[in-house]
Protein backbone atom coordinates (compact mmCIF):
# COMPACT_ATOMS: atom_id res chain seq x y z
CA UNK A 1 0.00 0.00 0.00
CA UNK A 2 1.92 2.96 -1.07
CA UNK A 3 0.80 6.37 1.05
CA UNK A 4 0.21 9.69 -0.83
CA UNK A 5 0.16 12.69 -0.75
CA UNK A 6 -1.64 15.15 -3.63
CA UNK A 7 -0.69 18.69 -4.01
CA UNK A 8 -2.80 20.88 -6.03
CA UNK A 9 -6.37 20.18 -5.53
CA UNK A 10 -8.15 22.19 -8.65
CA UNK A 11 -9.74 20.17 -11.31
CA UNK A 12 -6.91 18.00 -12.19
CA UNK A 13 -6.16 17.12 -8.84
CA UNK A 14 -9.68 15.95 -7.71
CA UNK A 15 -9.10 13.84 -10.93
CA UNK A 16 -6.34 12.19 -9.55
CA UNK A 17 -7.63 12.26 -5.76
CA UNK A 18 -10.31 9.82 -7.33
CA UNK A 19 -7.94 7.58 -9.02
CA UNK A 20 -5.98 7.28 -5.97
CA UNK A 21 -8.67 7.12 -3.93
CA UNK A 22 -10.12 3.66 -5.90
CA UNK A 23 -6.61 1.95 -6.25
CA UNK A 24 -6.26 -0.99 -3.65
CA UNK A 25 -3.00 -0.40 -3.52
CA UNK A 26 -2.71 3.31 -2.80
CA UNK A 27 -3.92 5.48 0.18
CA UNK A 28 -4.74 9.30 -0.15
CA UNK A 29 -3.46 10.51 2.83
CA UNK A 30 -2.76 14.54 2.83
CA UNK A 31 -3.82 17.26 0.46
CA UNK A 32 -2.57 21.00 -0.21
CA UNK A 33 -3.64 23.46 -2.68
CA UNK A 34 -2.62 27.39 -2.19
CA UNK A 35 -6.51 27.78 -1.47
CA UNK A 36 -7.02 26.47 1.29
CA UNK A 37 -10.53 25.84 1.64
CA UNK A 38 -9.71 23.50 -1.73
CA UNK A 39 -7.34 21.28 -0.06
CA UNK A 40 -9.72 21.32 3.09
CA UNK A 41 -12.63 20.26 1.13
CA UNK A 42 -10.97 17.24 -1.12
CA UNK A 43 -8.86 15.98 1.71
CA UNK A 44 -12.25 15.89 4.20
CA UNK A 45 -14.32 13.96 0.67
CA UNK A 46 -11.61 11.24 0.27
CA UNK A 47 -10.72 10.80 3.96
CA UNK A 48 -7.76 12.43 4.13
CA UNK A 49 -5.85 15.96 5.81
CA UNK A 50 -5.12 18.93 4.48
CA UNK A 51 -1.37 20.35 5.24
CA UNK A 52 0.87 22.19 3.35
CA UNK A 53 3.19 20.81 0.44
CA UNK A 54 6.20 21.30 2.62
CA UNK A 55 5.08 19.31 5.20
CA UNK A 56 3.98 16.76 2.97
CA UNK A 57 7.57 16.52 1.34
CA UNK A 58 9.33 15.90 4.41
CA UNK A 59 6.86 13.31 6.18
CA UNK A 60 8.62 9.94 5.89
CA UNK A 61 5.45 8.20 6.17
CA UNK A 62 4.16 9.60 2.41
CA UNK A 63 5.88 7.38 -0.03
CA UNK A 64 5.07 9.41 -2.94
CA UNK A 65 3.49 12.49 -4.64
CA UNK A 66 1.08 13.88 -7.18
CA UNK A 67 1.97 16.90 -8.49
CA UNK A 68 -1.03 18.67 -9.78
CA UNK A 69 0.08 22.44 -8.79
CA UNK A 70 0.31 25.52 -11.80
CA UNK A 71 3.23 24.30 -14.08
CA UNK A 72 5.76 27.26 -13.13
CA UNK A 73 5.94 25.49 -9.17
CA UNK A 74 6.39 21.81 -11.13
CA UNK A 75 10.41 21.66 -10.86
CA UNK A 76 10.25 23.23 -7.53
CA UNK A 77 8.40 20.23 -6.49
CA UNK A 78 9.83 17.56 -8.28
CA UNK A 79 12.94 18.36 -7.04
CA UNK A 80 12.21 18.69 -3.38
CA UNK A 81 9.93 15.64 -3.31
CA UNK A 82 12.81 13.38 -5.22
CA UNK A 83 15.24 15.16 -2.54
CA UNK A 84 13.39 14.13 0.25
CA UNK A 85 13.30 10.27 -1.15
CA UNK A 86 9.44 10.74 -2.91
CA UNK A 87 8.69 8.47 -6.45
CA UNK A 88 6.86 11.29 -8.18
CA UNK A 89 3.92 11.76 -10.68
CA UNK A 90 3.93 15.17 -12.44
CA UNK A 91 0.97 16.17 -14.06
CA UNK A 92 2.35 17.78 -17.34
CA UNK A 93 4.70 19.75 -18.90
CA UNK A 94 7.69 20.07 -16.78
CA UNK A 95 8.11 23.28 -16.52
CA UNK A 96 7.28 26.76 -18.88
CA UNK A 97 10.58 27.18 -19.88
CA UNK A 98 13.22 24.21 -21.33
CA UNK A 99 16.02 25.01 -19.58
CA UNK A 100 14.22 25.05 -16.17
CA UNK A 101 13.40 21.31 -16.85
CA UNK A 102 16.02 20.33 -18.16
CA UNK A 103 17.85 21.50 -14.46
CA UNK A 104 15.15 19.47 -13.02
CA UNK A 105 15.81 16.58 -14.88
CA UNK A 106 19.36 16.68 -14.01
CA UNK A 107 18.54 17.52 -10.15
CA UNK A 108 16.18 14.64 -10.14
CA UNK A 109 18.56 11.97 -11.66
CA UNK A 110 21.09 12.74 -9.16
CA UNK A 111 18.77 11.40 -6.37
CA UNK A 112 17.84 8.15 -8.34
CA UNK A 113 14.33 8.53 -7.25
CA UNK A 114 11.52 7.34 -10.30
CA UNK A 115 9.72 10.42 -11.84
CA UNK A 116 6.53 9.65 -14.39
CA UNK A 117 5.19 12.64 -16.60
CA UNK A 118 1.31 12.96 -16.22
CA UNK A 119 0.83 12.17 -20.52
CA UNK A 120 -2.36 10.25 -19.34
CA UNK A 121 -3.06 9.72 -23.68
CA UNK A 122 -0.88 6.80 -23.66
CA UNK A 123 -2.85 5.26 -20.95
CA UNK A 124 -6.00 5.39 -23.31
CA UNK A 125 -7.20 2.02 -24.02
CA UNK A 126 -7.76 2.95 -28.22
CA UNK A 127 -4.80 4.37 -28.08
CA UNK A 128 -2.31 2.09 -26.32
CA UNK A 129 -4.31 -0.41 -28.98
CA UNK A 130 -3.07 1.10 -31.99
CA UNK A 131 0.23 1.51 -30.61
CA UNK A 132 0.89 -2.57 -29.66
CA UNK A 133 -1.40 -3.07 -33.35
CA UNK A 134 1.69 -1.22 -35.28
CA UNK A 135 4.50 -2.40 -33.09
CA UNK A 136 3.29 -5.65 -33.81
CA UNK A 137 3.43 -4.77 -37.73
CA UNK A 138 -0.18 -5.23 -38.26
CA UNK A 139 0.30 -2.57 -40.64
CA UNK A 140 3.38 -2.98 -42.15
CA UNK A 141 5.97 -0.03 -42.25
CA UNK A 142 4.38 3.18 -40.23
CA UNK A 143 4.90 6.00 -42.90
CA UNK A 144 2.58 8.90 -42.00
CA UNK A 145 0.32 9.88 -38.69
CA UNK A 146 -1.78 12.29 -38.51
CA UNK A 147 -3.31 13.49 -34.96
CA UNK A 148 -6.58 15.67 -34.79
CA UNK A 149 -7.01 17.55 -31.20
CA UNK A 150 -10.04 19.86 -30.76
CA UNK A 151 -11.22 21.24 -27.40
CA UNK A 152 -14.97 22.30 -27.07
CA UNK A 153 -14.22 26.06 -26.19
CA UNK A 154 -11.66 27.77 -25.53
CA UNK A 155 -10.61 28.24 -21.70
CA UNK A 156 -10.94 31.61 -20.12
CA UNK A 157 -8.45 34.25 -21.13
CA UNK A 158 -6.98 34.50 -17.46
CA UNK A 159 -5.55 31.12 -17.59
CA UNK A 160 -4.33 31.65 -21.56
CA UNK A 161 -2.14 34.31 -20.24
CA UNK A 162 -0.36 31.60 -18.01
CA UNK A 163 -0.87 28.71 -20.02
CA UNK A 164 2.31 28.99 -21.90
CA UNK A 165 0.67 29.06 -25.26
CA UNK A 166 -1.54 26.32 -27.11
CA UNK A 167 1.95 24.32 -28.22
CA UNK A 168 3.21 23.84 -24.90
CA UNK A 169 -0.32 23.85 -23.32
CA UNK A 170 -2.36 21.99 -25.08
CA UNK A 171 -0.58 20.45 -28.09
CA UNK A 172 2.26 18.66 -25.75
CA UNK A 173 0.05 16.20 -25.32
CA UNK A 174 0.24 15.73 -29.39
CA UNK A 175 3.98 15.83 -29.43
CA UNK A 176 4.31 13.24 -26.46
CA UNK A 177 2.24 10.84 -28.34
CA UNK A 178 3.74 11.26 -31.40
CA UNK A 179 6.67 10.15 -29.40
CA UNK A 180 5.26 7.43 -28.25
CA UNK A 181 3.79 6.10 -31.93
CA UNK A 182 6.64 6.94 -33.72
CA UNK A 183 9.41 5.85 -31.43
CA UNK A 184 11.93 8.31 -32.17
CA UNK A 185 12.29 12.26 -32.37
CA UNK A 186 11.28 14.44 -35.44
CA UNK A 187 14.08 16.34 -36.68
CA UNK A 188 12.10 19.06 -38.61
CA UNK A 189 9.16 21.22 -36.98
CA UNK A 190 7.10 23.46 -39.06
CA UNK A 191 3.86 25.28 -37.31
CA UNK A 192 1.45 27.82 -38.20
CA UNK A 193 -0.66 29.03 -35.94
CA UNK A 194 -3.16 31.93 -35.65
CA UNK A 195 -6.50 33.34 -33.66
CA UNK A 196 -9.59 32.78 -35.18
CA UNK A 197 -11.50 30.96 -32.24
CA UNK A 198 -11.31 34.03 -29.86
CA UNK A 199 -9.41 37.53 -30.92
CA UNK A 200 -8.71 38.02 -26.89
CA UNK A 201 -6.49 35.11 -27.47
CA UNK A 202 -4.23 36.52 -30.12
CA UNK A 203 -3.99 39.84 -27.88
CA UNK A 204 -2.82 37.74 -24.99
CA UNK A 205 -0.04 36.37 -26.95
CA UNK A 206 -1.53 32.80 -28.13
CA UNK A 207 -2.91 30.93 -30.75
CA UNK A 208 -6.36 28.94 -30.75
CA UNK A 209 -6.06 27.37 -34.01
CA UNK A 210 -2.57 25.43 -35.46
CA UNK A 211 -1.18 22.75 -37.35
CA UNK A 212 2.65 21.23 -37.30
CA UNK A 213 3.94 19.44 -39.20
CA UNK A 214 6.94 17.16 -38.11
CA UNK A 215 9.65 15.48 -40.19
CA UNK A 216 12.11 12.50 -39.52
CA UNK A 217 15.35 11.14 -40.14
CA UNK A 218 14.07 8.70 -42.15
CA UNK A 219 11.41 10.67 -44.45
CA UNK A 220 8.02 9.50 -42.26
CA UNK A 221 6.35 12.79 -41.62
CA UNK A 222 3.80 13.23 -38.67
CA UNK A 223 0.88 16.09 -38.67
CA UNK A 224 -1.02 17.60 -35.57
CA UNK A 225 -4.21 19.62 -36.17
CA UNK A 226 -5.28 21.60 -32.97
CA UNK A 227 -8.37 23.80 -32.27
CA UNK A 228 -9.80 25.58 -29.22
CA UNK A 229 -13.39 25.37 -30.32
CA UNK A 230 -15.17 22.45 -31.92
CA UNK A 231 -19.07 23.02 -31.29
CA UNK A 232 -19.87 19.37 -31.44
CA UNK A 233 -17.68 17.75 -28.56
CA UNK A 234 -14.29 16.57 -27.93
CA UNK A 235 -12.49 15.57 -30.69
CA UNK A 236 -9.79 13.05 -30.49
CA UNK A 237 -8.93 10.85 -33.62
CA UNK A 238 -5.29 9.23 -34.42
CA UNK A 239 -5.13 7.91 -37.91
CA UNK A 240 -1.89 6.18 -38.76
CA UNK A 241 -1.11 4.95 -42.31
CA UNK A 242 1.52 2.32 -43.18
CA UNK A 243 3.14 0.12 -46.21
CA UNK A 244 0.54 -2.69 -45.42
CA UNK A 245 -2.55 -0.41 -44.40
CA UNK A 246 -3.95 1.84 -41.70
CA UNK A 247 -4.66 2.02 -38.37
CA UNK A 248 -7.52 4.35 -36.99
CA UNK A 249 -8.81 5.38 -33.57
CA UNK A 250 -11.86 7.43 -33.46
CA UNK A 251 -13.66 9.26 -31.51
CA UNK A 252 -15.78 8.11 -28.06
CA UNK A 253 -19.29 8.91 -28.16
CA UNK A 254 -21.97 9.62 -25.73
CA UNK A 255 -23.20 6.99 -26.84
CA UNK A 256 -23.40 3.79 -29.74
CA UNK A 257 -27.09 4.52 -30.97
CA UNK A 258 -27.49 4.85 -34.46
CA UNK A 259 -30.76 6.17 -36.16
CA UNK A 260 -31.48 5.71 -39.78
CA UNK A 261 -34.32 6.82 -41.47
CA UNK A 262 -35.33 7.57 -45.47
CA UNK A 263 -34.31 11.34 -44.11
CA UNK A 264 -30.39 10.08 -43.43
CA UNK A 265 -28.00 8.38 -40.68
CA UNK A 266 -27.59 10.25 -37.28
CA UNK A 267 -25.49 9.24 -33.99
CA UNK A 268 -24.38 10.88 -31.14
CA UNK A 269 -21.69 13.41 -31.00
CA UNK A 270 -18.48 12.61 -29.08
CA UNK A 271 -17.78 13.21 -25.37
CA UNK A 272 -18.16 16.78 -24.37
CA UNK A 273 -14.61 16.71 -22.88
CA UNK A 274 -11.55 15.41 -21.02
CA UNK A 275 -13.38 14.47 -18.05
CA UNK A 276 -15.92 11.94 -19.77
CA UNK A 277 -12.92 11.19 -22.71
CA UNK A 278 -10.06 10.19 -20.45
CA UNK A 279 -11.27 9.06 -16.85
CA UNK A 280 -10.17 5.43 -18.07
CA UNK A 281 -6.75 6.49 -18.56
CA UNK A 282 -5.86 8.24 -15.69
CA UNK A 283 -7.13 5.37 -14.14
CA UNK A 284 -5.19 3.25 -16.48
CA UNK A 285 -1.89 5.99 -15.51
CA UNK A 286 -2.47 5.85 -11.90
CA UNK A 287 -2.34 2.00 -11.47
CA UNK A 288 1.06 1.83 -14.24
CA UNK A 289 2.87 4.18 -11.76
CA UNK A 290 1.90 2.14 -8.52
CA UNK A 291 3.03 -0.83 -9.99
CA UNK A 292 6.38 0.40 -11.08
CA UNK A 293 6.93 2.05 -7.53
CA UNK A 294 5.85 -1.51 -6.18
CA UNK A 295 7.83 -3.02 -7.96
CA UNK A 296 10.51 -0.56 -8.36
CA UNK A 297 10.22 -1.10 -12.60
CA UNK A 298 11.38 1.39 -15.04
CA UNK A 299 8.51 4.42 -15.32
CA UNK A 300 6.03 3.76 -18.45
CA UNK A 301 6.76 7.76 -19.21
CA UNK A 302 9.53 9.65 -18.11
CA UNK A 303 11.48 12.79 -16.84
CA UNK A 304 13.15 12.55 -20.22
CA UNK A 305 9.83 12.06 -22.15
CA UNK A 306 8.66 15.35 -20.85
CA UNK A 307 11.44 17.11 -20.92
CA UNK A 308 11.41 15.77 -24.78
CA UNK A 309 8.11 16.80 -24.90
CA UNK A 310 8.24 20.19 -24.09
CA UNK A 311 11.75 21.31 -26.14
CA UNK A 312 9.03 20.05 -29.51
CA UNK A 313 6.49 22.61 -28.11
CA UNK A 314 9.01 25.39 -28.07
CA UNK A 315 10.16 24.78 -31.74
CA UNK A 316 6.47 24.96 -32.48
CA UNK A 317 6.16 28.00 -30.95
CA UNK A 318 9.29 29.49 -32.64
CA UNK A 319 8.36 28.20 -35.97
CA UNK A 320 4.92 29.80 -35.88
CA UNK A 321 6.84 33.10 -34.54
CA UNK A 322 8.97 33.40 -37.57
CA UNK A 323 7.12 31.14 -40.27
CA UNK A 324 10.41 29.16 -40.79
CA UNK A 325 10.67 25.55 -40.13
CA UNK A 326 13.04 24.62 -36.60
CA UNK A 327 15.19 21.90 -35.99
CA UNK A 328 14.83 20.00 -32.93
CA UNK A 329 18.21 20.01 -32.41
CA UNK A 330 18.78 23.64 -32.62
CA UNK A 331 16.32 24.46 -29.86
CA UNK A 332 18.04 21.67 -27.21
CA UNK A 333 21.93 22.52 -27.71
CA UNK A 334 21.71 26.35 -26.48
CA UNK A 335 20.26 25.03 -23.23
CA UNK A 336 21.87 21.67 -23.33
CA UNK A 337 25.40 23.48 -22.42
Amino acid sequence: MLRIGLLGAGRIGRVHAQAIAAHPQSQLCAVSDAISEAAESLAAEQGAKARESQDIIADPSIDAVLIATPTDTHSDLIEAATQAGKAVLCEKPVDLSLERALACQAVAAETGRPVMVGFNRRFDPSFSTLKSAADQGEIGTTEMLSITSYDPAPPPISYVKVSGGLFRDMMIHDFDMANYLMGQLPERITAVGTSIVDPEIGRAGDVDTAVVTMTYADGKIVVIKNSRRAVYGYDQRIEMLGSGGLLQAHNILENAVVKSTADGVTGAKPTYFFLERYMPAYRAEWDAFVQAVLTDSAMPVTLEDGVAALAMAEAATNSARTGQPVLLADVLKPVAK
